[in-house]
């Protein structure tokens, strides 16, 4: 039965309006329009001028009949188009889909067909992989081809579109009247997973769930206005972690950067004052193992955000001694990248660097505008008990959680079975709330009847003042069943032999967790950064045993 403050008391145009990042740039563009908005080598553009031309984008694709529910597929590095593209594509109702720049022909036609793309943006230097994913692509259907052209970029160019991006752009009325999405539940972005088995799947994000995670992101940093972000996170990667979004509503600089190097990263930083930069742990790593030579000028205070694999106390001491404040975050492609943040208390300042990195390497606890996320017994549904011992699984629930797997309701309904999210990572859950991941389901190693974390071997291996990336997985034993193999790839010119690595290990870790088998060399990495422990675990069934 309705109440008193249901009635007479309607819903419409002037008490209510979905929430959509688009509105972040609207606003910033009436009120900062001179502000610096975008730097990409020599080229400046004031939030005017950016938001002119994500209107003239929009109108273009709408006059090219691309609307709602429409995919516009982009394979851009971190360039101002790739910037545009995150609010003139929504502006026209359609959906962004970012394509990782490093998959191959075949998974890109995959995408392109799955997700029924009808446009697709190219930077130069993916053509080539461009032509051949159209050319094995499975849909009869039409797809238009645009060509970025940038002066940044010095390698070889082959148009294979039919017009270029200035040329899209021209097309379309910087007075464009774009409109806010009738409902904010609709789809503003395709993000497809990374496909260790299988097809990858195609992960949809709403225009709500996108404007509270950027809004997060403000309130996690205590980001003031006008931050100067460097773009060293990949925006094919979850939407660049929301951050296009959070930068235009904070009425930032992007800085943008085609690769991702030590030396471009520095030079950034110090020539435009860079305030706030996110990676993987190598990216940080870079800065870190750059050479000090090369790192002077750079100033302090710039504030970093890791995830991924925990920040060791070698990185969390690398970061300290350049000034820098390092934020450590947890999350997936399911959630718009990270959801939840491992604040900082003022007393930790006073432990010790080891104390300090184990509570710094927590996942923490549930971002702002994240209704919840706990660790809970996939078995029974119910939180475990929070004593930093009980393992259970991660689970989501809140605005900052996809809308599902697109063609995939079965897929969809297992995630959200019982109505939380199911990361598949394991972990506990400390008395003070604070989350922290043991392994995935999958990377746990059984030796003996007995569970192996390799996140814990692969901290102690972190420790080692040698070591750059570890990653450790299962090996088939024929006696225990499983045992740890350690890959480990060391720091520019040092030289260990696995008897090194063991006897590290012996140091930390019970007997039965210390890695029966060591590989040296360069691990192989996502674009992101990531470990790729699938590939690992091919090669871990032959590497040999050593005595330990």
């Amino acid at each position: 039965m309705p109440n008193i403050f249901d009635q007479g008391l309607a819903r419409n145009g002037a008490n209510f309006a979905p929430i959509s990042p688009l509105s972040f740039i609207e606003r910033t563009a009436e009120v900062y329009p001179e502000r610096l908005a975008v730097v990409h080598g020599d080229l400046r553009r004031n939030w005017a001028q950016v938001y002119d031309r994500c209107r003239r984008l929009a109108s273009a694709l709408a006059r090219r009949g691309v609307g709602k529910g429409d995919t516009v597929a982009v394979m851009l590095p971190n360039t101002p188009p790739m910037v545009e593209a995150h609010f003139g594509i929504p502006m026209a109702g359609a959906v962004l889909n970012a394509l990782n720049t490093r998959l191959d022909a075949e998974t890109i036609a995959f995408m392109l067909d799955h997700g029924e793309a009808k446009v697709v943006i190219v930077d130069p230097e993916f053509a080539p992989v461009m032509k051949r994913a159209i050319a094995l692509r499975q849909s009869k259907a039409p797809l238009a081809v645009i060509d970025v052209e940038d002066e940044v970029y010095t390698g070889p160019v082959e148009r294979i579109g039919a017009l270029t991006y200035e040329q899209l752009l021209a097309e379309g009325d910087a007075q464009y009247a774009w409109q806010l999405p009738g409902d904010e539940w609709d789809a503003i972005a395709l993000n497809y997973t990374s496909g260790t088995t299988g097809n990858p799947k195609g992960v949809v994000y709403h225009h709500r769930g996108a404007a509270v995670n950027a809004v997060s992101n403000i309130l996690e940093w205590d980001m003031a206005r006008h931050p100067v972000y460097l773009w060293t996170l990949p925006m094919f990667h979850c939407n660049g972690w929301c951050f296009p979004w959070t930068v235009a509503a904070r009425a930032g600089v992007n800085v943008c950067l085609r690769k991702v190097e030590a030396k471009a990263m520095i030079d950034a930083i110090a020539a435009h004052g860079v305030t706030h930069y996110c990676g993987a742990p190598i990216v940080h790593g870079m800065l870190v193992n750059a050479p000090d030579e090369m790192k002077r000028g750079l100033p302090t205070g710039v504030k970093a955000m890791v995830a991924g694999a925990a920040p060791p106390a070698s990185m969390i001491e690398g970061m300290e001694r350049m000034g820098f404040d390092l934020t450590h975050v947890y999350g997936l492609t399911e959630v718009y990248g990270p959801a939840t943040v491992c604040p900082k208390h003022d007393e930790w300042n006073e432990v010790d660097i080891g104390e300090r990195a184990r509570l710094n390497a927590r996942q923490g606890v549930r971002y702002h505008l994240q209704r919840d996320a706990r660790v809970i017994d996939p078995a029974t549904m119910q939180p475990v008990p929070l004593d930093g011992e009980t393992m259970g699984e991660i689970m989501f629930r809140g605005n900052i959680t996809m809308k599902g797997y697109l063609k995939n309701p079965a897929a969809t309904a297992e995630a959200f079975a019982g109505g939380w999210f199911h990361t598949g990572d394991l972990a506990v859950q400390y008395p003070d709330g604070y989350i922290k991941i043991k392994d995935r389901s999958k990377d746990i190693i059984i030796s003996g009847g007995e569970n192996i974390s390799s996140i814990e071997v692969e901290d102690v291996l972190y420790r080692h003042p040698d070591v750059l990336a570890a990653a450790v997985v299962a090996r088939p034993d024929a006696r225990w069943g499983e045992t740890p193999c350690a890959f480990v790839e060391l720091k520019a010119g040092a030289s260990l032999k696995a008897e090194d690595i063991v006897a590290h290990c012996k140091k930390h870790l019970a007997g039965f967790k210390v890695p029966r088998a060591v590989v040296f060399g360069e691990l192989p990495k996502t674009s992101t950064g990531k470990i790729q422990k699938f590939e690992l675990r091919k090669q871990a069934g032959s590497a040999a045993a050593i005595d330990v």
